[in-house]
């Protein structure tokens, strides 16, 4: 049985997905459909599945569509808390906009992404190590495009590079979008400016020492992302 977790959510869902133009011209791209449900809706039940259901969603683009498909939550059995940003923030800007919604360990998810990832056993490895963050991380050949992490033998965290020119590459582990954070991580995030996880705050707090690990997905867990027209593609035929 899924053991229920007591962690506030946030799910990322600002962006407007221009690569994957003209399908999000009408609709940002955590709406565009999988099946017969949003990503982001699909996001939300997984997360409702270990008992996260206390959840904000940051908005920029066509916010209405969001807002008016999934109102206050609780047709989907949570409850949704909304932030507006008049100009996209950066991941970790996002969450600082926010920080008084958290009273506690929290999560951040990237919610143009879609993953099966066991929030469970993710949050009892967060807890072994009582670092500040945990990164699920997921192998992927072309890591070009993605944040990559150097690990020690009791995965902590040692390096981390933001997309990466092929001749940087050091490791094929990336950053699944997919955090559970310590309050105290906001104390690192400058109020000004447009923060991005990736690019600042984590190479940051690693300069500073702080405890970060890395939670390696196994392969029973699955991560897709939804970037381009060939990466919809795929994830519909794989849930097929």
């Amino acid at each position: 049985m899924t053991r229920k977790e007591n962690m506030k959510a946030i799910l990322l869902a600002a962006g407007m997905g221009t690569r994957l133009r003209p399908l999000t011209e009408p609709t940002p791209k955590c709406m565009i459909p999988i099946g017969s449900k949003p990503l982001l809706e699909h996001n939300i039940n997984w997360l409702r599945n270990y008992g996260v259901t206390d959840i904000l969603i940051n908005l920029h683009y066509l916010p209405h569509v969001i807002t008016d498909h999934f109102g206050d939550g609780s047709k989907l059995g949570v409850k949704i808390t909304y932030s507006l940003e008049k100009e996209i923030l950066g991941t970790a800007g996002g969450v600082k906009k926010v920080a008084d919604f958290f009273d506690g360990t929290f999560l951040v998810w990237y919610g143009d992404n879609l993953s099966t990832c066991d929030v469970s056993h993710m949050a009892d490895f967060h807890r072994a190590k009582g670092g500040l963050a945990t990164i699920a991380l997921y192998q992927r050949e072309d890591v070009t495009q993605s944040g990559i992490v150097g690990l020690d033998g009791a995965d902590r965290i040692l390096r981390f590079l933001e997309k990466p020119r092929l001749k940087q590459v050091f490791s094929h582990w990336v950053n699944a979008g997919i955090l559970i954070l310590e309050p105290e991580v906001l104390e690192f995030i400058p109020v000004d400016g447009k923060p991005d996880f990736g690019h600042d705050i984590f190479p940051l707090l690693l300069t500073k020492n702080q405890p970060l690990y890395g939670y390696k997905m196994s392969s029973g867990e699955k991560l897709w992302w939804v970037d381009t027209p060939e990466d919809l593609r795929q994830v519909e035929e794989e849930r097929k």
